[in-house]
C-alpha cells in the first residue's frame, strides 16, 4: 500500500458536495489545519471517487477494510491512530477523507499543491481499484440546500457560503407558502415585474423567484440575502461571520500594499 507523511488537512465536516471542499488557495488563517502524520493513498475508479467527493454514504466495505488504523494524527510529540482515514485519487483530481469512525466521509480535505503533486507520481505506475463498488443504481441527487455545481461554478468560497445561506432562506420561504410572502420577494428581486407579479399564483411566484437567483452571484443576490435573513439569529450568524472575514482580509491587504 503506498502512503503519504505529514500531509497537512484542512477538514470539511459534513459537505456532500465536492465544491465545498475548498483547494489550498481559499484556505483560511483561522481554518483548523491538521497534521497527519501517515495515510493510506489509493488510487480508484473515477466513478467511486465521484461517490466519495459528491455524497455522504457508505464507503465500500472493501475500502474500510483496507485503511483500516493505517493512518495517524500528530500533535506535538503525540502520535495517534485513526480508524478510517486516507487520500484518494482518480488521476485528475485528489481528496483525503475521515469517517471519525463510522462509515461515511464525514471530514474532507484537499492536500496543498507540493503533495498533489507528489500523489500524481506515486500513482503512475498503480491500477484504479473499485472495492467491489457498483454505480449501476448511483444517481446523484442535487436539490435547493446541495445546489448542482453549475450553480456555484465559478463562484469563491465566500460567494458560495452567501449562496447557501440564500437558499437556506428561500428553503423557509418555499415552505411556508404565503403568496403575499413570495410576491413581496420576488418584487424585491424584479422591481420590474411588478405588474405581472400581482396576477401570478404562488407556483408562477416560487419558480420565477427561484430561476432568478439560482445562477451566479451578484450584489442583487447579496442585497436580497441580507433582507431575506434579517431576523433569523443562526442564518444573520453566518452572514456576520463571512462579512467579517472579508473586511480582516481587504484591511490586510491594504495594509500590506
Amino acid at each position: 500500500m503506498l502512503y503519504l507523511h505529514d500531509v497537512w488537512v484542512n477538514w470539511f465536516e459534513g459537505e456532500e458536495n465536492g465544491y465545498n471542499v475548498c483547494y489550498f488557495h481559499e484556505w483560511r488563517k483561522d481554518d483548523g489545519i491538521e497534521l497527519l502524520d501517515q495515510v493510506p493513498l489509493i488510487y480508484i475508479t473515477e466513478s467511486l471517487y465521484q461517490y466519495i467527493e459528491n455524497d455522504m454514504h457508505d464507503l465500500p466495505q472493501g475500502l474500510l477494510d483496507a485503511i483500516y488504523k493505517r493512518a495517524y494524527t500528530r500533535k506535538g510529540q503525540e502520535r495517534s491512530v485513526v480508524d478510517y482515514a486516507c487520500i484518494v485519487t482518480d488521476g485528475n483530481d485528489i481528496l483525503a477523507f475521515d469517517t471519525i469512525g463510522y462509515r461515511i466521509p464525514i471530514r474532507k480535505s484537499r492536500l496543498i499543491p507540493r503533495q498533489e503533486q507528489l500523489v500524481y507520481e506515486m500513482i503512475q505506475k498503480a491500477k484504479p481499484q473499485h472495492f467491489g463498488f457498483d454505480d449501476s443504481n448511483y444517481v446523484k441527487e442535487y436539490h435547493m440546500l446541495s445546489m448542482s455545481p453549475e450553480f456555484v461554478f465559478g463562484l469563491t468560497r465566500r460567494e458560495r457560503q452567501l449562496k447557501q445561506l440564500l437558499m437556506m432562506g428561500l428553503d423557509q420561504l418555499r415552505t411556508t407558502n404565503n403568496i403575499e410572502e413570495l410576491r413581496y420577494w420576488l418584487t424585491e428581486w424584479n422591481p420590474k415585474k411588478y405588474p405581472d407579479i400581482r396576477y401570478m399564483d404562488e407556483e408562477e411566484v416560487w419558480q420565477a423567484l427561484y430561476d432568478g437567483v439560482k445562477y451566479g452571484w451578484s450584489f442583487a443576490h447579496e442585497e436580497l440575502c441580507e433582507k431575506l435573513i434579517k431576523g433569523q439569529p443562526f442564518l444573520e450568524k453566518m452572514w456576520e461571520l463571512e462579512n467579517n472575514y472579508a473586511e480582516g482580509t481587504s484591511k490586510q491587504k491594504s495594509k500590506n500594499q
